[in-house]
């Protein structure tokens, strides 16, 4: 077992954030088989970067990020902020002032090793201090819509077909504290 520390980045983190971001959306995109759509992939990292920037910028009040690291080499990252652009209009609002939990990226040669859990649990901490009760979160990966589902049970709002045949979109909302019981916190 490896010891996981969680903690806000710094600036002198941008860099490594930079690299991480850069390995984790490549990969994933690879893993969906979908290594050919270079502009997106170059669009979702350069989404993870400004988010990071306006995290730093604002001292976590635009966007918040936890990291994971490992001896030191960040393993993972999570954040909340304002709910996107797509789960807007794909819910034609209703979650617009909802809190967005994203980012949530692991290492991966550290994947299924329960850092993910961890990052949820501490930003469900963070959340819980901060007032907050209610958050959504979306994903088009199907890999990543595997283990949301087995998180949090069923979509509730399902785009079938959303990204071509066969790929959905997903959005969930649920309740912090009803959250909370389900990962024992």
């Amino acid at each position: 077992m490896f010891r996981v520390e969680i903690r806000r980045p710094r600036i002198g983190d941008i860099e490594e954030l930079n690299i991480f971001f850069s390995l984790v959306i490549k990969d994933t995109f690879a893993r969906e088989g979908l290594s050919e759509l270079v502009e997106d992939i170059e669009h979702e990292i350069a989404e993870k970067n400004a988010f990071l920037k306006s995290d730093l910028e604002s001292n976590g009040e635009n966007h918040y990020f936890l990291i994971a690291l490992v001896k030191n080499k960040i393993v993972g990252t999570i954040a909340y902020g304002p709910s996107n652009e797509l789960i807007n209009r794909c819910t034609d609002g209703v979650y617009k002032n909802l809190i967005e939990i994203g980012t949530v990226f692991v290492h991966p040669h550290y994947q299924r090793k329960g850092i993910g859990a961890i990052l949820l649990n501490s930003i469900f901490l963070t959340l819980q201090h901060k007032g907050i009760k209610e958050f959504c979160l979306d994903s088009g990966y199907k890999q990543a819509q595997k283990i949301w589902q087995k998180k949090f049970g069923d979509p509730n709002y399902l785009m079938q077909n959303f990204w071509g045949e066969g790929s959905d979109h997903m959005i969930w909302r649920r309740n912090l504290l009803e959250t909370r019981i389900i990962f024992g916190v």
